[in-house]
């Protein structure tokens, strides 16, 4: 083991810029999600990876699907790489959709560029890099020659941003995968093994419109939004004392990530739009919180003349909780990553969520590890200047390279 594992390094580093200009090449092509049109990144990436002989399978999601789903073209890859019977298939799954990258750069969004050290660009912590980090980390695997067996599965979607289920939700949905193992797409040192599950609730508060200078005829939806503020809000302090056992997350949590309502400034609001999330601990039951949700909201308006609601459910995510298989993967990671970045990385859990949820959900031990520094915070991701250093790169990827050799070699 130890002349191939040396081996395996060595040509990392040799590729090591073969790898930046690849990691430049993918943050390049933008995919701001929404809109959402991230068919024509898909089918760049699918080109690169055959330049190197390997078959990109694309799977286009059917058009009309991905519309009534807010986004515009979704083509998820799955690139497959049989090896020799009796081993385990593994599945190494990164998203390659991203928030808008907004205001305040001071280097451009999408130019991949490098400086001192790091990589700038919307997605390049998270997690345009580890399409990089994979892809590179499978070539050093297969560059040794040596005889591999199962199978390895590289699974790049589009749809994370939006909650996955057009896109590993899918390809699992369809059968046109199911792996023995996945490796999803990381943030920091840390092995992500559980995350928070997530509802998302858009509000609709119907009134009827008035003239400003006479309120009385007509019946305002922002006051009555108003309410359903003060009871979402009110309701934090309680949802501070409820404690999750998982390391690395805190408490469940609650907002209003945006309101839309009005008219115009002298026109009393006829109706207010408010859409809200509800991050879940793993502990908690997501069809009971949703029922409380709802009931929360309606209370709070509840007897007021005129008023109408709606309330549609626009996400509701599993937790990510760890399965049988999931400490075998970890082992791995932390024995390698101990090795390589001189202190093991820490497995636990995260109050974000991602869609490595939808492979646990259909009992596929699934845990998080990629590219990125020792905190999330560090990288800027999802804010302005989101960069990666270089370094980092280098070494996620010998950690996941000497993990697949761990399964498949």
């Amino acid at each position: 083991m130890e002349p191939n594992r040396e081996r395996l390094l060595a040509w990392i580093d040799a590729h090591f810029d073969e790898q930046v200009a690849f990691l430049q090449d993918v943050i390049r092509v933008p995919t701001d999600t929404p809109p959402g049109n991230n068919a024509p990144h898909a089918e760049g990436v699918a080109r690169m990876v055959e330049a190197w002989g390997w078959t990109a399978e694309r799977h286009a999601v059917p058009a009309q699907q991905v519309r009534d789903y807010g986004m515009e073209s979704i083509t998820n890859l799955i690139v497959r790489r049989p090896y020799g019977a009796g081993g385990p298939t593994v599945a190494l799954n990164a998203h390659g959709d991203v928030v808008p990258p907004g205001e305040g750069w001071s280097k451009p969004p999408y130019g991949g560029v490098v400086e001192d050290g790091y990589i700038y660009g919307r997605a390049a912590a998270v997690s345009k890099s580890d399409f990089a980090t994979y892809v590179f980390a499978a070539r050093a695997l297969e560059a040794l020659g040596v005889p591999l067996k199962g199978a390895l599965e590289l699974h790049f979607t589009y749809d994370e941003e939006f909650g996955g289920l057009l896109g590993p939700g899918w390809l699992l949905e369809q059968g046109l995968t199911q792996p023995d193992f996945v490796i999803a797409a990381g943030f920091s040192y840390d092995i992500v093994t559980a995350h928070n599950a997530c509802l998302q609730l858009e509000i609709t508060v119907h009134g009827k419109a008035g003239h400003g200078a006479m309120p009385e005829t007509a019946v305002d939806a922002l006051q009555a939004a108003t309410k359903i503020l003060n009871a979402i809000y009110g309701q934090l302090p309680e949802l501070k004392k409820i404690r999750s056992q998982v390391p690395g997350i805190d408490s469940p949590t609650m907002l209003v990530g945006r309101i839309d309502g009005g008219t115009n400034t002298n026109v009393v609001p006829g109706k207010v739009v408010m859409k809200m999330d509800r991050r879940m601990i793993p502990e908690e039951d997501p069809v009971a919180v949703e029922a409380q949700v709802r009931a929360l909201v309606e209370d709070a308006v509840r007897g007021l003349p005129g008023i109408r609601l709606e309330i549609r459910r626009l996400l509701l995510s599993q937790a990510l909780r760890p399965l049988p298989g999931s400490a075998r993967l970890v082992a791995s990671l932390q024995r390698h990553g101990e090795a390589i970045l001189g202190e093991a990385p820490q497995a636990k859990g995260t109050p974000l969520y991602a869609d490595a949820r939808l492979y646990g959900e259909r009992g596929i031990p699934a845990v998080l590890y990629g590219a990125g520094p020792r905190t999330v915070p560090e990288s800027n991701a999802k804010k302005a200047d989101e960069r990666l250093a270089l370094d980092d790169l280098r070494k996620a990827t010998k950690v996941v390279a000497l993990t697949l050799l761990d399964f498949l070699g």
